[in-house]
């Protein structure tokens, strides 16, 4: 199968191109050399690749980052989204889409809730929730106009690579600097109240891989673990495995509202059989040895 992978250089689809080439797919991997909110060139990719499934990873993807800026966020993620479906949609090879969203897309939930399933309500209470909420609902009109599109409702994830805009990736991009002796052992975090639903980022491109088959329907997929973890529990793991002992200080900059965002994937497992497989220990230990050699290279 021929594949075009869209923001093949972030954090996913630094994992997901090797799992790609490695299980046997043809691949085009294209991040900035292609801006995909030009429609012109989208389109005159794809017709010139012809492949038989996208996977568009390409957004801005920092809710901090959206609050920034607004415009610019909507502009990537939904313009770019309509982009992709049109350009599929005219494509000849009639490509199956996998269009990449996201569990904010749900807003959050009271304390002890259920998990969030397909069939919740959506309340996107962020910019960048909105863009993937609106993406999504384009995705759904294109699906009417005859086009394959799977529309996927990530929950968080984490693993070596991650930006330390997210808070996994930062705590221990911290911890790892004061293993180092390069700052002060305080350990600067937002609110530890929040509970999250936590997957490997491997996990969640054994999802994606999976979905790409074409005997799966095209219909909205929750990737997620079903468990939530407290935000200062894997923080406290995270020091754990470390020689570290900082002392934590709250940061008025990160500081948000506790939430609640559990998922349910039954619907994936049940049409793919996918599973997460890695433990949440294993995935803190990765992403802890990866900014320990990120610092200590030359």
């Amino acid at each position: 199968m021929r594949v075009f992978v869209t923001g093949a250089r972030g954090f996913v689809g630094g994992h997901l191109v090797p799992r790609l080439l490695e299980a046997g797919f043809e691949v085009t991997a294209t991040d900035r050399d292609l801006d995909v909110c030009n429609r012109a060139a989208v389109e005159a990719r794809l017709k010139r690749v012809r492949p038989e499934a996208i996977v568009h990873l390409a957004a801005q993807s920092s809710v901090a980052a959206s609050a920034l800026d607004p415009e610019q966020t909507h502009r990537i993620n939904f313009g770019g989204a309509r982009s992709v479906l049109e350009g599929a949609l005219r494509c000849d090879s009639r490509p199956r889409v996998l269009l990449i969203g996201s569990a904010d897309q749900y807003g959050s939930a009271a304390p002890g809730s259920p998990p969030f399933t397909e069939d919740s309500p959506l309340a996107p209470a962020s910019a960048y929730a909105r863009s993937k909420a609106e993406a999504e609902q384009l995705g759904t009109s294109f699906v009417d106009a005859g086009l394959e599109v799977v529309r996927i409702r990530a929950f968080s994830h984490s693993g070596p690579g991650q930006s330390d805009a997210f808070a996994l990736s930062s705590f221990a991009r911290q911890i790892a600097e004061i293993e180092a002796r390069l700052c002060e052992p305080v350990l600067r975090v937002g609110n530890l109240e929040s509970v999250r639903d936590y997957l490997d980022v491997d996990d969640v491109v054994e999802a994606y891989l999976r979905l790409l088959e074409p005997t799966v329907a095209a219909d909205i997929y929750n990737v997620a673990s079903g468990v939530g973890r407290r935000l200062g529990d894997l923080l406290n793991a995270l020091i754990e495995r470390s020689s570290a002992r900082p002392s934590i200080e709250p940061d008025p900059d990160r500081l948000r509202p506790a939430d609640w965002s559990v998922g349910d994937a039954s619907r994936l497992r049940t049409a793919t059989g996918w599973k997460p497989g890695v433990p949440i220990e294993r995935t803190l230990e990765r992403l802890l040895e990866d900014w320990r050699r990120k610092l200590s290279a030359p």
